[in-house]
């Protein structure tokens, strides 16, 4: 599937000047496809249709077995326009002798020079690997094709996970931040990010989207796969943010500080995995033209460490440049003024609502996601739990250290762990003193807490050393040894809940 994307741009390998311009007269004019459809793409296919009686640049084909708006509940369809509703079925059918017949993905990719594969991440491998065929076989080399799924996928076989993107790094990557409903207000306007890592691509497939509706600005981007990395974070976050809105309502206090966290390890994430980048050096120094053409402000956003006397490069951030896609993640975590949040913040809410009831943490996801079908979300909407799900095996693929992913660790825990581990995760997340000291606290490295521990235990003789011997070398001008350090000792006192959830996270992981 990698070698069916190594020439995944709209261009083919000439230097005849009159081919390429032809070729861009044709994208100009060019469709823009979605395949397997959904709740995303059938919410912009609506908008459109308010805005233009009959949109002629964007299609649409459901999967077999699919309905063109069945994802949308029976109360959203009495409540849209029967005008518009008819104009989005012609949008995902075409007339063959004289009659309307569903466009299937060869119609898309035989009449579109973008297409989107909407497919969740359960689907959207099968589809891509269809739409190669496909491309092969009906000489249509030069339809880009992208995805926009918002969870970890699983090879099943090799008991791995991983981001599509960061296997297939070709494959464009669609993305933007909706409420369900507010697509279909006319009077709102939404941003959002096209991803491709040739400059060139994501700036014509990016206009090429950007046309379909006046109310959707869609910027191009080079990072797909942390575009792709940061949709899954954030689905599991805004589920955590979910909880802490609706448990913590009457200790807003400890709202903000968790919010902070849940996005900024969202995005901390994202740049450990940029660093994992196979086609890295590239994306930055073969580029027909900067990067600062596509709107970021400037190249690169790297941070470093100092290892062994060394600086060590150990993130990219120069992703969260692309508003639309930091503006996902903070919109994900809020609770809208009106309307209804997102899917993964509502099962946020069923969560929080139960263990208030229960009083402990769900026995296991399959009684979480019981819970969710009973106040009416769908199993297969909740992305943030199925990334939930592989979660582990993708911390240990990207090496991403514990300390920017507690708050992930922590939901984690309190669904996968043992019965004590639940216990503890239990405390930590319903007891605001608890889950303020547990972000503050957690967010540190694993080796530079030696000094805020010694400093809670200074009856103890070797924590009264260290701290006394830090300030002698501050004095002396002199630096501590690497080596210098506090042997644990065992505490007189039961250590606090979350001390000892962030043990076992980091036993554990």
């Amino acid at each position: 599937m990698d070698t069916a994307l190594n020439s995944n741009g709209f261009f083919p390998r000439s230097l005849d000047a009159d081919l390429v311009r032809q070729r861009i007269r044709e994208l100009e004019a060019g469709k823009v496809g979605f395949y397997s459809v959904g709740l995303y793409p059938a919410s912009l296919a609506y908008n459109c249709a308010m805005q233009q009686e009959e949109p002629a640049s964007l299609l649409l084909a459901a999967r077999p077995g699919r309905q063109l708006l069945g994802a949308f509940s029976q109360e959203a369809l009495e409540g849209m326009d029967p005008d518009h509703v008819a104009t989005v079925e012609r949008m995902g059918s075409h007339l063959q002798n004289g009659q309307r017949c569903p466009n299937t993905l060869k119609d898309l990719l035989l009449r579109c020079e973008l297409v989107v594969l909407s497919a969740n991440s359960n689907h959207v491998e099968e589809d891509l690997q269809e739409a190669c065929r496909l491309r092969a076989e009906l000489g249509r080399d030069h339809v880009v094709l992208a995805c926009l799924a918002g969870s970890f996928s699983h090879d099943h076989i090799a008991n791995e996970s991983y981001v599509l993107c960061e296997k297939v790094p070709n494959l464009g990557f669609f993305s933007g931040f909706h409420r369900h409903g507010a697509l279909r207000n006319p009077h709102d306007s939404f941003t959002a990010n096209f991803c491709h890592p040739s400059a060139l691509t994501a700036l014509l497939a990016a206009r090429m989207l950007d046309r379909l509706s006046p109310n959707i600005q869609v910027s191009p981007g080079v990072h797909n796969v942390e575009g792709q990395y940061i949709k899954a974070a954030k689905n599991m976050a805004s589920v955590f943010a979910g909880f802490g809105y609706t448990y913590h309502y009457d200790n807003p206090g400890v709202l903000p500080t968790l919010l902070t966290l849940l996005l900024d390890q969202c995005l901390d994430q994202a740049a450990t995995v940029s660093m994992a980048r196979r086609n890295r050096q590239r994306l930055y120094n073969r580029q027909p033209f900067p990067l600062t053409e596509l709107g970021y402000g400037v190249q690169r956003i790297e941070a470093a460490l100092v290892r062994g006397g060394d600086m060590e490069k150990v993130r990219d951030h120069t992703f969260a440049q692309l508003t639309a896609m930091v503006a996902d993640v903070r919109g994900s975590m809020m609770r809208p003024v009106s309307g209804k949040p997102t899917r993964n913040f509502q099962a946020g809410q069923v969560l929080a609502e139960h263990m208030r009831v229960e009083q402990r943490c769900p026995n296991s996801m399959e009684e979480l996601e019981s819970w969710c079908e009973d106040a009416g979300l769908r199993k297969g909407g909740l992305e943030g739990l199925k990334a939930l799900r592989y979660w582990p095996q993708i911390a240990r693929k990207y090496a991403i250290p514990v300390h920017d992913a507690s708050m992930v660790n922590l939901l984690y825990m309190a669904i996968y762990g043992q019965s004590s581990t639940k216990d503890v995760a239990f405390s930590v997340m319903t007891e605001s003193r608890e889950l303020s000291n547990y972000c503050q606290e957690s967010v540190r490295p694993t080796h530079s807490r030696r000094y805020a521990e010694a400093l809670q235990n200074l009856d103890q003789q070797e924590a009264m050393d260290l701290v006394v011997n830090a300030v002698i070398a501050d004095n002396a001008r002199r630096l501590i040894r690497d080596d210098s350090g506090v042997e644990e000792t065992e505490a007189n006192a039961e250590p606090p809940a979350y001390l000892k959830a962030m043990n076992v996270i980091e036993n554990a992981l």
